[in-house]
């Protein structure tokens, strides 16, 4: 699919803007809702932002409900294949797919010991790493504070949404993708 433009993200209605954006946050087109009445943007950095204060406004049920829509990662719902596309494609990228069975099992267990630590699930940008530092940022941040940790998740998904995003905006003029 072709990219859109700034000034395509602008003439969209409000249910458009939603069917086009509402996976940027993990199944939370919520955020695409609030981001819509901020139009126009004129570009992808401010698009950005709405979405991005969308989010950080949000009462924090919602927030902590954006962070729990996240699947584990190289977790029970990827290999079932039952996570979103978007996810499916940043896991494959880190090479989360193609786990030997000794990676599986410290995925696994991170992932374990990281929910029950903390509540939510380990969240981190996959496309900004590879399976060996995903693994090294998890127990590394096993170690912080659930407070720590909830804000880290919002920031690493803001990250993964940026990504997105500049998958489906076209990059302002005279900028590479």
């Amino acid at each position: 699919m072709a990219r859109l433009t700034p000034e395509e993200v602008d003439a969209l209605s409000r249910e458009e803007f939603v069917r086009v954006f509402g996976g940027v946050y993990e199944n939370s087109p919520w955020a695409a809702e609030a981001a819509w009445e901020e139009r126009p943007f004129g570009g992808l950095e401010a698009l950005e932002r709405a979405l991005e204060r969308a989010v950080r406004r949000a009462p924090e049920e919602r927030r902590l409900e954006l962070i729990k829509a996240h699947p584990d990662l190289a977790g029970r719902a990827a290999v079932a294949g039952e996570i979103t596309r978007e996810s499916a494609r940043e896991q494959s990228s880190a090479g989360l797919d193609r786990l030997t069975p000794e990676e599986h099992a410290r995925f696994t267990r991170m992932n374990r010991e990281y929910r029950e630590r903390f509540g939510i699930p380990f969240i981190v940008c996959v496309r900004e790493h590879t399976k060996e530092s995903i693994l090294a940022t998890g127990e590394r941040r096993l170690s912080s504070t659930r407070e720590r940790e909830l804000e880290t998740a919002l920031d690493e998904i803001c990250k993964i949404a940026r990504h997105r995003l500049r998958e489906i905006v076209a990059p302002p003029e005279g900028e590479g993708a």
